[in-house]
């Protein structure tokens, strides 16, 4: 977004007080994102009146209402990216169309900015969205169902991407390995990879974020099989619970995670893999609990991504009665972070 303004006479300045406008790219899978996203905004416009506030990202309907109040444009992503892709001249479009901001050049003293260039690693999106409905999660009321971009156009974007010499290329989708190609192609996210790893260059492919139920048998060979795949596979197992599985609406059970977990060992044995877990969602015992913490003890995960439940409107996840406490779910979230201290686990959340 930023490289695509400054071709169009913007600069980057180096804080909110000097600019004339200010991007906020939300995320609002979290609703601590979306409360930091409102006290910022809020915060800053009223400090600062004549700056123009645009927002974009994952917002819900009901967010945007709030927003509106002080944001002064709002690109909400599955109304204005409904091609499965996102192109920064939505935003200059936008900002013509809405005579927010006049095309010139902002003067600072202290000089532009320019936007960090890393040819060593770039991500890119091979669809968006998802079918999956998990119980607490906002991402198909934000972003709508799955959409796959053409294999035709990925491919010419990860020829360009090797050609500037990119050492790692991350392809990018919220059920990545539910992959299906909507051009003449017609392939999977395993014949995909299969395509990318046989292109000449010298890098390494790797890919985010995968669902346990789309991990198939051959995804995994090709995986194996595929020496630019990186031996990494992100794989978020939620709760080790077949009763909160179920509640979560995870399609799967904690014998077909461990399954799965044997199955990639088997085919690869140097392969890291990570883990996201949720805790304290709603109906969660100490019992439960204990069967995600016996888990992480038993497995030897890279990383693992520790999250509060916190309830979302719009989600099936919040007709049910939160009923672990906040200190409850700060305990048990503690309580995890021991043992992966111990085990020198890569801790994120």
């Amino acid at each position: 977004m930023a490289e695509y303004l400054m071709k169009k006479n913007f600069q980057l300045v180096k804080n909110h007080l000097q600019a004339d406008f200010v991007i906020v790219n939300l995320c609002s899978v979290r609703q601590n994102a979306t409360n930091k996203a409102w006290h910022w905004i809020e915060n800053t416009k009223n400090n600062q009146k004549k700056l123009k506030i645009i927002l974009i990202g994952c917002i819900l309907e009901n967010d945007q209402n709030k927003f509106k109040k002080y944001a002064d444009l709002i690109i909400a992503s599955k109304t204005a990216i409904r091609n499965a892709k996102f192109e920064p001249s939505i935003i200059w479009q936008k900002i013509k169309k809405e005579k927010m901001i006049k095309n010139k050049i902002i003067k600072n003293k202290c000089g532009p900015l320019s936007p960090k260039k890393n040819k060593n690693a770039a991500y890119l999106p091979v669809m968006t969205g998802c079918n999956n409905f998990c119980a607490y999660c906002v991402v198909p009321y934000t972003r709508g169902t799955e959409k796959s971009l053409p294999a035709k156009k990925i491919i010419q974007e990860f020829k360009k991407l090797i050609k500037i010499g990119c050492q790692e290329i991350i392809l990018l989708g919220q059920n990545v390995n539910s992959y299906q190609s909507s051009d003449k192609l017609s392939i999977d996210f395993s014949q995909l990879l299969k395509t990318l790893n046989s292109l000449p260059g010298n890098f390494q492919i790797s890919f985010l974020t995968n669902h346990p139920k789309d991990m198939t048998d051959e995804l995994i060979e090709t995986i194996a099989q595929s020496e630019k795949v990186k031996k990494y596979i992100h794989l978020p197992i939620q709760s080790g619970s077949n009763k909160i599985l179920k509640k979560m609406n995870r399609h799967y059970t904690r014998e077909d995670y461990f399954k799965l977990i044997k199955k990639i060992k088997e085919k690869i044995p140097a392969c890291e893999i990570s883990t996201d877990v949720i805790v304290g969602f709603p109906g969660e015992t100490k019992k439960n609990f204990q069967a995600t913490a016996n888990i992480i003890k038993k497995y030897n995960f890279k990383q693992i991504y520790i999250g509060k439940y916190s309830p979302r409107p719009g989600t099936s996840a919040f007709k049910l009665k939160d009923n672990v406490s906040l200190a409850e779910k700060k305990r048990r979230e503690e309580f995890l972070r021991e043992i992966l201290k111990k085990k020198k686990t890569t801790l994120a959340s």
